[in-house]
């Protein structure tokens, strides 16, 4: 059976095309239009969800910005809608060159602020990428002590080399590095191996419902282990419910993130005078 993914992606003429096969073609390129206008524009914002200290949850260890785009109507659209169909395109390396840009911006506005920012490793040999992030750095000495760079084994691993030798230069600058999604991936443990990161995020597909999943618990455990054994900051990714939540805390995990400690949010604390600030440990 076609994938309409794959149809979409080669570009098949509409008269070869099952109604299907061309309704998912014709909303594939709708989207990667709306993309391409909105960041053309700069439509563009940055969601910020906290991660809490597992000891102390009422603590923010630090944030994610988590980059959306504005469509015609203003209303935002999650880089999870998208990212695939753009991360090997120019498109991406866009993408992640104004993530940066918006983060450390805000890095520089907001002196307490400790901020995670994704990337492709594609991006870390794209010119302009790299020179959002010296120019920040040459700006504000101390934003490079309170940024996290975030990336995926299986991206690591598409340019092992690179991001090694890259990865090494900027944590002599004081940026840590995180692998994401970590255990979604059969090059996961490679990349522990491969790449010397600061933290590790466990993926959430081990981490929903773990408070009543056995199987998830002995995983989860595993993964936790594994990292504890390489020195690494733990954190645990979407944690949806009190029990989980409980439950993560028990085993030692170092932080928690998730929609039960607080949903992206293009206004964070720090924007909104009316709210108390979250205390921040750094």
């Amino acid at each position: 059976m076609r994938n309409p993914d794959d149809m979409a992606a080669l570009d098949v003429p509409a008269e070869l095309q099952s109604p299907l096969d061309f309704a998912v073609a014709e909303r594939s390129r709708g989207t990667m239009e709306m993309v391409r206008t909105a960041l053309d524009r700069h439509d563009v914002v940055l969601a910020f969800q906290p991660v809490v200290l597992g000891a102390q949850p009422s603590s923010v260890a630090f944030y994610e910005g988590l980059i959306r785009v504005l469509d015609e109507t203003g209303r935002a659209i999650p880089a999870a809608d998208f990212i695939d169909a753009v991360e090997t395109l120019p498109l991406g390396r866009k993408i992640d060159c104004l993530s940066l840009e918006m983060g450390m911006i805000a890095l520089a506005e907001h002196p307490e602020l400790r901020l995670a920012i994704n990337l492709s490793a594609r991006s870390i040999g794209y010119p302009h990428w790299i020179q959002v992030l010296a120019d920040g750095l040459r700006a504000d000495p101390t934003v490079g002590e309170r940024l996290i760079l975030e990336i995926t084994g299986p991206s690591a691993m598409m340019l092992p080399d690179l991001v090694s030798a890259f990865m090494h230069a900027q944590q002599s600058k004081g940026i840590s590095f995180a692998i994401d999604n970590f255990g979604s991936g059969s090059t996961s443990f490679r990349s522990l191996q491969e790449f010397y990161f600061d933290l590790v995020k466990i993926d959430g597909q081990f981490i929903r419902g773990i408070a009543e999943n056995p199987d998830n618990q002995v995983l989860t455990a595993a993964l936790l282990a594994v990292s504890r054994h390489l020195d690494m900051f733990t954190v645990a990714k979407d944690v949806e419910t009190a029990e989980d939540a409980a439950y993560l805390q028990d085993i030692g995990f170092d932080c928690l993130q998730g929609y039960y400690f607080g949903v992206p949010t293009i206004q964070p604390p720090w924007r909104s005078p009316s709210s108390r600030r979250v205390q921040q440990t750094g």
